[in-house]
């Protein structure tokens, strides 16, 4: 069978519609209780033989990927090649939509469709369970970038148990100019945690769980009762080194979103609203508000990654 000339992969970006994280472990991680949902956000990465690894990168702020074995898809494309005895000889190509460095999951993205796009250009016919094995080694969000739809993450958040949505959730996601470090932001939390009353440590808070009024939200399709139940344990981290997000989730808030929270570790703010007419709304007043550098409206879920061609 002849080897493919190319493959072409879609991966979506993903909001936590919960993100509970329990206290500092001695490793320097967390537990979590990361409630993923899918949204419809793409990055399209390309895989082609070459004669060397080497990466590209086109799209809204390309310039902020590194080009370099720092790049998740690149590392995907060497654990890969790696275990199936092989040179990792290609190259990459990333069509950036997904925000950067935004709370989405984009570079994680861009390494599960990059492992994903070799194996179907190689043809090592690695099994799935090999595939979540490879990501979970990549990095704690990766897994469900090639799972998508709705998932629950224990561990650091790379142990997946999906979940069940019925309906369409309608999202509006204001990106804010510039990126935050996610490393930064856990370690904003730490010291925010280690100066409140409750602690930090393991010792200190007790093991992260998902709310079941978000799980039967999600599994009733129900956006109002889902909106009361959105939480993030890393927003107050995110604020505390961004104080202008609070500006950009009151205009949205004040323009008719259910609820608002920040994306991850941010700095990008999600917007749950009712339907695409709310959500069309939300967007709008918050490019007036001038609170954001630019604003998205899509909704969730969203299938994980896939050949494309």
């Amino acid at each position: 069978m002849t080897a493919p000339a190319s493959v072409t992969v879609r991966v979506p970006a993903k909001v936590n519609v919960q993100l509970a994280v329990g206290g500092l472990r001695p490793d320097g991680f967390h537990d979590l209780a990361n409630v993923f949902l899918a949204v419809g956000l793409y990055d399209e990465v390309t895989v082609t033989p070459s004669d060397a690894l080497r990466i590209t990168v086109s799209g809204p702020d390309a310039h902020q990927v590194p080009l370099d074995r720092t790049n998740l898809a690149a590392r995907a494309a060497e654990l890969l090649a790696a275990r199936h005895g092989r040179e990792s000889l290609v190259h990459i190509h990333i069509v950036k939509d997904i925000p950067v460095a935004g709370g989405m999951a984009g570079g994680s993205a861009d390494g599960a469709a990059a492992l994903l796009a070799c194996d179907a250009l190689w043809g090592t016919g690695a099994a799935r369970a090999e595939l979540l094995d490879i990501c979970a080694e990549l990095g704690s969000d990766v897994p469900f970038s090639l799972v998508g739809g709705a998932a629950l993450g224990r561990g650091r958040g790379e142990l997946l148990t999906p979940i069940e949505v019925t309906g369409t959730f309608h999202w509006v996601f204001a990106v804010a100019d510039g990126g935050l470090s996610t490393p930064a932001v856990y370690r904003e939390c730490d010291r925010l945690r280690t100066q409140s009353p409750a602690g930090a440590t393991l010792a200190d808070l007790p093991a992260p769980e998902p709310s079941p009024a978000l799980l039967d939200a999600l599994r009733h399709g129900d956006a109002t009762a889902l909106a009361t139940v959105l939480s993030n344990d890393l927003q107050p981290a995110a604020v505390s080194l961004r104080p202008s997000l609070t500006a950009t989730l009151t205009a949205g808030t004040e323009a008719g979103a259910l609820a608002a929270l920040v994306s991850g570790s941010g700095p990008t703010c999600a917007f749950l609203t009712k339907d695409a007419e709310a959500a069309a709304d939300v967007a709008e007043a918050l490019i007036v508000s001038g609170t954001c550098r630019s604003v998205r409206v899509t909704a969730a879920p969203a299938e994980g990654a896939r050949v494309l061609r």
